[in-house]
């Protein structure tokens, strides 16, 4: 289901930058690269602004809805984050442990007498 719904969503993209394209930009549009109205004659669309008109906006839409459902039916990783968070702080380094202090009158920072006969 998953890669049907992403499918759908390229294949719109590619539609809607063809849409797009064929769009003028100044207003003529599809009819006016055939020939102007003879084209649409032939054709027998009269109205091909407001038919590429309401084809993009609908591409828009169908694309927007699609990435919005994604977010339903994404598959999955094997768990919730929350999960993966409580098994993360399991697995952490344990906290560093300090060095004992030694409280010893000799080694609390006065230098031994043996050390000022020098």
């Amino acid at each position: 289901m998953y890669t049907l719904v992403i499918s759908l969503i390229i294949l719109f993209a590619v539609l809607l930058v063809l849409v797009i394209l064929a769009q003028n930009s100044k207003g003529g549009g599809l009819t006016s690269q055939f020939g102007g109205s003879t084209a649409s004659n032939i054709i027998g669309v009269k109205k091909t602004g407001d038919l590429l008109e309401k084809l993009t906006w609908s591409f828009i839409i169908g694309i927007m809805v699609l990435s919005l459902a994604t977010n339903f039916i994404t598959p999955s990783a094997g768990g919730s984050s929350n999960d993966l968070l409580d098994r993360a702080g399991q697995q952490a380094a344990p906290a560093p442990q300090t060095p004992s202090l030694n409280l010893d009158s000799t080694s609390a920072g006065a230098p031994a007498a043996s050390d000022s006969a020098k």
